[in-house]
């Protein structure tokens, strides 16, 4: 009887915190606009946790922090990674802030606390219901890795290595025209 009593415990406050949320996520709407609430917040960093094995979880880089390493994956962020995520990690873009989640800032503890493996499964596997697309597809294994050392990198990246990705950023065919239109003149 007392496990009876308790299962229709647990079914009743699962039951009652579904219609909590599915009443609020209504009265909010469906809108990108505004910043996931806390219990979203909260129920996407366990979904995407339990979704990372733990073989992935463990994996460790193979690639060191070398000039040569972070070199490499710098270019390489500047040129797939920035649209998003910006030169500097910060997702300062024309399209980070308008995703929904926005796009995290990779200085900050909630990436640069996650493990190597956790970040390189992200990149290769990418994140459902949010704007991160799987990259293992197109990516080399030893490509993502070196991306993981760059990101790691992120908080002490200098100006210099900013200016230098900046050469290197995608450039649109109406930046283009406006590029040359102004040479032109």
């Amino acid at each position: 009887m007392q496990k009876r009593t308790t299962a229709l415990l647990v079914m009743i406050v699962i039951l009652g915190g579904a219609v909590v949320f599915g009443w609020v996520t209504m009265r909010r709407g469906f809108s990108a606009r505004g910043t996931p609430s806390l219990m979203e917040a909260f129920m996407a960093r366990s979904m995407r946790n339990l979704a990372i094995p733990d073989s992935e979880r463990n994996a460790t880089n193979p690639f060191p922090a070398t000039p040569e390493v972070l070199k490499e994956a710098r270019e390489h962020f500047a040129d797939h990674c920035s649209t998003c995520h910006a030169n500097d990690g910060s997702g300062n873009t024309e399209m980070g802030p308008n995703f929904y989640p926005k796009v995290p800032d990779m200085r900050q503890s909630s990436t640069q606390n996650l493990t190597d493996g956790e970040i390189h499964y992200i990149i290769q596997n990418g994140v459902g219901l949010t704007g991160m697309p799987a990259w293992g597809p197109i990516h080399s294994d030893a490509d993502t890795w070196k991306l993981v050392t760059f990101i790691r990198h992120l908080p002490q990246l200098t100006a210099e290595e900013k200016k230098d990705m900046q050469r290197l950023n995608p450039v649109s065919p109406a930046d283009e025209m406006e590029e040359h239109e102004k040479h032109a003149h």
